[in-house]
């Protein structure tokens, strides 16, 4: 069995992201990780997730996955983009990040509110497991889960902006789907379906 850490501290990614891979890599061995977390210091959703995925492979000598995820929305240039954990202010809380997205959003007409969950996934080797030299081996990819922000929050589950985020074709929010229902479209599952093939490659 392939044991490989998730470069987050968040318990519900590492339940999530289980559930995902669990049937993409047989035999993976997701665990959490307790180390310290770089400063996300990318300009973009990849840099993001490789700088977290090398910190956490250079911490704990095993190979390491990390994602960097957020909400775009299309009259805001992308925003939050990046930014969005921390979209609210400093708090970093789930309420006040949705709360500032709607005032944001609150005169415009339902056309005008397109939006997507981005996320990149990435995996890096720890230093000198590629048989290459120092630097390790390392790969990201970029996946969407198109879908425009509602007018208010509906549904109790999921986490972040899931409860204000209707996806294309879905007549309820995210935070309205089931687990399984999620797991099966989200953005993170298509961004992470991507990387297996590369975990499937790369991995022993």
């Amino acid at each position: 069995m392939a044991q490989v850490v998730l470069a987050s501290h968040n318990a519900h990614k590492l339940e999530e992201l289980r559930r995902v891979l669990a049937p993409l890599v047989p035999g993976i061995e997701l665990i959490g990780y307790d180390g310290p977390e770089p400063v996300e210091s990318g300009v973009t959703f990849e840099e993001n997730a490789l700088l977290k995925a090398r910190a956490a492979a250079a911490h704990t000598g095993l190979p390491a996955i990390a994602d960097d995820s957020g909400i775009s929305v299309d009259v805001l240039g992308g925003c939050p983009g990046i930014f969005s954990a921390r979209w609210g202010g400093p708090e970093r809380s789930d309420s006040g990040n949705v709360d500032l997205l709607l005032w944001q959003l609150s005169d415009l007409a339902d056309e005008h509110r397109g939006a997507a969950f981005m996320c990149a996934a990435a995996l890096a080797l720890p230093p000198g497991a590629s048989g290459s030299g120092d630097d390790g081996d390392e790969v990201s990819v970029l996946a969407a889960w198109r879908g425009s922000v509602l007018r208010a929050p509906a549904g109790e589950g999921g986490f972040g902006y899931d409860p204000v985020f209707l996806p294309e074709g879905e007549t309820r929010s995210a935070a309205q789907m089931t687990a399984e229902e999620k797991d099966a479209v989200s953005h993170r599952r298509r961004a992470f379906t991507a990387l297996s093939k590369e975990l499937l490659r790369r991995l022993p």
